[in-house]
């Protein structure tokens, strides 16, 4: 028999029906049960009245609920499922898709405030792409992600502003384009809401190069119209995401601008573009003038520099593939990921394959003490791949390899000692993302691969670099054992790939330092020495790695952290000396806050003085020790371990620091503007004071004066490239090198001395806080 929702039959059984708990149900019956149509009361208050299959709540009906909400629509099983329109009571409207009562597939809501959006949902949260129109006219055309405007969008402010460009958590993140009212353009990328980075300015009148059709879509050139995104229907707005998703891929790319976008609506915080020279009373630029362009870097939100360039020149600056370079430097981070067709291709598909296979094979064995036959050469796993697979091996789309697994239980141990959880590992390193290949920042000539989510670094090893890691783990196992807050390097595997042509690749697996949400603005490699320490200026770029004469800044931390740090530092080299180690170095990351939270010069006294606080400089340069608290660059929390931001990285075992400005308790690092909450530990986003002495004329004096530049910085610290022994050649190398350079200059020298050299470097580059 076909039942609808409309008056049922007087051949169907109507009765009413009392339940236990005071639910009511009135209409047909299928036997004993309810089918058909039908009235279902809750004791509560709720109502339904629609379609049953079988005493289920099937079909179409209208659900009231006690709080006044109201739903019409489809329904299944007794969830909202199918298609239907929800009005709730505060007022907003829902007509669409649902899945499991929530939200799912394309649907429109408006709010109470009457904002509406329009796009496709997830479990009740905007997912994909979709279309927001603030109740002020302000609309965001774009994709979404967990309710918030993530991925490739275009915003269009009432006011006439438009970016188009990159999202990430409803802030504007990554390469964008954005075009003033006055049609002033910059082209750049965003971190955070904020332009962090290097970026283009183009004047009033300005042409863009870009192309033509991309420009023609969104406005990028005085002749194109700008696209009225609020007139668009549906089906047009998801056509010009399609296309914006098309051609962005092949825009310029270049660094980051200076917005916000606030809940309930947008607000743009716009920098005044004092030297672009306005168009206005219809007076034409000459072309020369019509192609110059401003070359700025921002440092989150804050111009720190800027050139004024003409377009041709700028043209001739860069490589042919600069465009590239940007994008993949600001955009997917540092790296180049391997694609079908890179050389690193089926090297990197062996390796996902092999640690895949070891991890998921040693895993299940139960957690022991490790033995001494779970060290050394003959400690291994061997393993042959060929592409159609064997009984032990799946088949594959690489091609044919062996491989070996060293010491298998004896990392698996220290990756448990890590706290770093087998499934996430393998995930990372063997998800379904490729690797990224980043250059060489050395002279070893080894490869370095990253995984995805930059939680591991992979390294290229030599013969003699695995001897001596084979050698030296026994002793590595206790140390890192022994001390949680080790700043040596932390290995998770050592494996070798051997090809059918022979060639043989060994790899170990180690934590990255750098795994942060936050940019690190600077890279140093401190050794000690100061024979061939340095980089060109030319060579010099923001991903570049700096060296021991390249640094110019003190950095002051809290005393207790200090001490804390050498303690840590000194045990450290005393173990590398044991194993007679040598040429490893201090790995410096640096993170600058903001400069107009943290910039001040003052005098020799005024800095020893204020060395614990960092205060920002006003229009007159003076200082009110007043503010100084609330004008930090970040502030120093009770730890909550809820309230953490971020996923944890490789060093998540080490202890928390504690402060004194806290009461001696576990900290947070909180930085304001980012809503970031960091655990602070022993060489992991611990903040400090970057000091920078400089020298200023006296007014009405030649005579110099010193005064210092202060930053409020994060610090990222660990010792690394610790697989070099003093042998044989290290032995010769000094001796040959003493004969033209101060032997006390030369990374070379016998390990004590050695030990005792870096140790004394980096006290002068962590000195102690002088007290007035």
């Amino acid at each position: 028999m076909e039942h609808t929702a409309d008056i049922p039959n007087n051949e169907d059984i109507i009765r009413e029906e009392h339940l236990p708990n005071g639910d009511i149900y009135i209409g047909n019956f299928h036997g004993p049960v309810p089918h058909g149509f039908g009235k279902y009361a809750w004791a509560d208050g709720a109502l339904y009245e629609g379609e049953w299959d079988q005493c289920r709540i099937t079909g179409k009906g209208c659900i009231v609920w006690q709080s006044g909400a109201v739903y019409e629509g489809e329904v299944c099983g007794g969830f909202v499922e199918g298609s239907g329109t929800s009005k709730e009571v505060d007022g907003s409207v829902y007509n669409g898709s649902w899945h499991m009562s929530k939200y799912e597939g394309m649907g429109m809501k408006t709010y109470p405030n009457f904002d509406v959006y329009e796009g496709f949902w997830k479990e009740g949260l905007q997912e994909g792409l979709g279309k927001y129109t603030w109740s002020h006219g302000t609309t965001y055309v774009g994709n979404w992600k967990c309710g918030n405007m993530s991925g490739k969008g275009v915003m269009q402010w009432t006011n006439g502003d438009l970016y188009n460009g990159y999202w990430q958590n409803g802030l504007m993140h990554g390469i964008g384009y954005y075009r003033y009212s006055d049609d002033t353009s910059y082209v750049g990328t965003w971190n955070k809401g904020l332009k962090d980075g290097q970026g283009i300015l183009y004047p009033v009148g300005s042409e863009i190069p870009c192309d033509p059709l991309f420009s023609e879509l969104f406005g990028y050139t005085n002749n194109s119209p700008v696209v009225n995104i609020k007139s668009l229907c549906p089906e047009k707005v998801m056509f010009l995401i399609l296309t914006f998703v098309r051609l962005f891929r092949h825009s310029p790319r270049i660094s980051n601008g200076n917005v916000s976008v606030i809940e309930g609506g947008c607000a743009l915080s716009q920098e005044v573009c004092n030297t672009a020279s306005s168009s206005t009373e219809g007076e034409r630029r000459t072309e020369k003038e019509r192609d110059l362009v401003y070359e700025r870097e921002y440092m989150q939100g804050v111009l720190i520099m800027e050139r004024t360039r003409y377009w041709d020149e700028l043209k001739a600056m860069r490589t042919k593939n600069w465009k590239q370079n940007l994008w993949r430097r600001h955009v997917k981070g540092p790296g180049e990921t391997i694609y079908k067709g890179h050389k690193s291709y089926f090297l990197m598909l062996n390796l996902q394959l092999g640690i895949r296979y070891t991890t998921g094979k040693i895993t299940p064995v139960p957690l022991r003490e490790v033995r001494s036959s779970d060290f050394g050469p003959r400690a291994r796993i061997r393993m042959h791949f060929p592409c159609e697979g064997t009984q032990y091996t799946p088949p594959h789309h690489s091609i044919n390899f062996f491989w070996k697994d060293y010491c298998p239980m004896v990392f698996r141990n220290l990756r448990e000692m890590f706290k770093i959880d087998a499934a996430d590992y393998m995930m990372s390193i063997c998800g379904g993302h490729s690797l990224k290949e980043l250059s060489s920042p050395g002279k070893s000539g080894s490869i370095f691969y990253l995984s995805q989510d930059e939680r591991f670094v992979i390294k290229t090893l030599k013969t003699s670099e695995v001897k001596v890691l084979l050698k030296m783990l026994p002793k590595y196992y206790v140390h890192v054992g022994a001390y949680e807050n080790t700043l040596i390097t932390k290995f998770f595997g050592l494996h070798r790939i051997t090809l059918k042509s022979g060639r043989k690749v060994r790899f170990v697996v180690m934590g990255n330092m750098f795994c942060t949400e936050l940019r690190i603005h600077r890279r140093y490699d401190l050794k000690g020495s100061t024979q061939g320490r340095f980089t060109k200026k030319e060579n010099i770029k923001e991903t570049s790695t700096l060296k021991d004469l390249d640094l110019s800044y003190v950095f002051y931390v809290e005393k207790s952290w200090r001490e804390a740090l050498f303690r840590q530092i000194s045990l450290d080299c005393m173990f590398l000396e044991s194993q007679s180690i040598i040429d490893y170095s201090m790995l410096l990351g640096i993170h600058f806050r903001a400069p107009e939270h943290l910039r001040s010069h003052l005098d020799q006294d005024t800095a020893l003085l204020e060395s614990g606080n960092s205060v920002a400089r006003n229009s007159d340069d003076t200082v009110n020790p007043d503010e100084a608290f609330r004008q930090k660059g970040f502030f120093l929390v009770a730890h909550e371990p809820g309230s953490v931001s971020g996923a944890p990285g490789s060093h998540i075992r080490g202890s928390m620091v504690r402060a004194s400005e806290a009461g001696d308790e576990e900290v947070d690092l909180v930085l304001p503007g980012t809503g970031s909450r960091l655990r602070v530990q022993l060489g992991v986003n611990m903040p400090a004071q970057a000091c920078l002495k400089v020298q200023d004329k006296m007014a009405g004096s030649n005579e110099d004066y010193d005064t210092y530049e202060v930053h409020d910085v994060v610090l990222y610290l660990g010792i690394i490239d610790i697989l070099q022994e003093y042998n044989v050649k290290k032995h010769i190398e000094h001796c040959v090198k003493s004969l033209k350079y101060d032997p006390l200059s030369i990374s070379a020298v016998e390990p004590s001395l050695y030990a005792k050299r870096f140790i004394s470097f980096l006290e002068k580059v962590f000195p102690e806080q002088q007290q007035v």
